[in-house]
């Protein structure tokens, strides 16, 4: 352990067991991974962007720490809403306590609740709307046709947001990866506020459907970037929270492995997941990591952590080590 900081020397001097020492063995493993020159998936669910994980995950993603990432399509969208309205989110840190007629007061103040951070809809949605409508349209009027986060890079890369910038852009993780144009699969991007949009825009006949590029299209993409990336050892797979930001990518390994009959492929050649989801009644988001083998996602020898705690407390400590802090 040679030039770690303070956040670093006090997670190893003190996390020793339970959840705590897995969160130091999966950052030491994660660590490895890369200096034996492998290559890292960050998968990310849940509100991690209103979390605003993007103060570390950016510097993962300037120091090459992480090739490609999948997220849902409001991590996608939220990272950017922060970037331009932060000062308009309202936190309520009694969140647990409030009735239905103070949830339907902040809707009708146009607050929509994360957990303890209310997401300003005017200020936020709105703000990239025309925006991003106009990059949907300029490329369906050249009759081309892009992913959704490829889109939301275009917007980013424009220049065309910098007048709303409220936060500090080097917080910014989309910003971040727009600058590197990293790979980013959004499995369901249309189950997002951005995705909603677009979808109306289809319905009153202003978009064509066809513009935005689909979720079969991502997964073939991913298909051709891990048969390019992953080598003879696999790829690792950081995988924050359940759902389909992981259990899409995922799959790429067995349809290589089975469905293309490519028997060549590797395995994931790491497995994180950091979730509180409990491994029950076919809660498949919670489902420990030897049962991935039964599927032909890990192998036998495949490093496997699972992190049962909070992801927002947790991900930015293995990032904090990952990054010698």
């Amino acid at each position: 352990m040679t030039n770690k900081g303070p956040v670093s020397t006090f997670i190893i001097k003190n996390y020793k067991h339970f959840n705590a020492a897995a969160l130091v063995d999966a950052a030491k493993a994660y660590e490895k991974h890369l200096a034996d020159g492998k290559k890292m998936m960050i998968t990310l669910a849940g509100a991690m962007s209103t979390a605003e994980l993007g103060i570390s995950l950016s510097e993962i993603i300037r120091k090459n720490k992480v090739q490609i990432i999948s997220c849902t399509g409001a991590n996608l969208e939220e990272d950017i809403m922060n970037l331009v309205a932060h000062s308009y989110y309202k936190r309520v840190p009694e969140y647990r306590d409030l009735t239905p007629k103070q949830e339907w007061a902040l809707l009708e103040k146009g607050l929509n609740r994360v957990t303890d951070t209310c997401i300003p809809e005017e200020e936020a949605f709105r703000r990239l709307q025309s925006h991003i409508f106009k990059i949907w349209k300029d490329a369906e009027i050249k009759g081309e046709r892009y992913f959704p986060h490829e889109f939301m890079y275009k917007m980013l890369l424009s220049g065309v947001l910098e007048q709303y910038y409220e936060i500090d852009p080097n917080n910014s993780w989309m910003l971040a990866a727009a600058k590197k144009n990293l790979p980013i699969i959004v499995p369901g991007w249309e189950d997002s506020t951005m995705g909603n949009i677009f979808a109306s825009y289809v319905l009153k006949g202003e978009l064509k459907a066809s513009t935005m590029k689909s979720g079969i299209e991502y997964m073939a993409f991913l298909a051709d970037w891990y048969t390019a990336n992953a080598g003879m050892e696999g790829i690792g797979f950081f995988q924050i929270g359940g759902g389909i930001a992981g259990d899409f990518p995922i799959c790429v390994v067995p349809m290589l492995y089975q469905d293309m009959e490519r028997t060549d492929t590797p395995f994931w050649s790491y497995f994180c997941q950091i979730s509180d989801s409990t491994t029950s009644y076919g809660s498949y988001s919670g489902a420990v990591p030897n049962e991935k083998i039964t599927w032909g996602k890990l192998g036998i020898d495949t490093p496997k952590f699972i992190i049962e705690s909070d992801a927002t407390i947790v991900a930015p400590l293995i990032f904090a080590y990952l990054l010698g802090w």
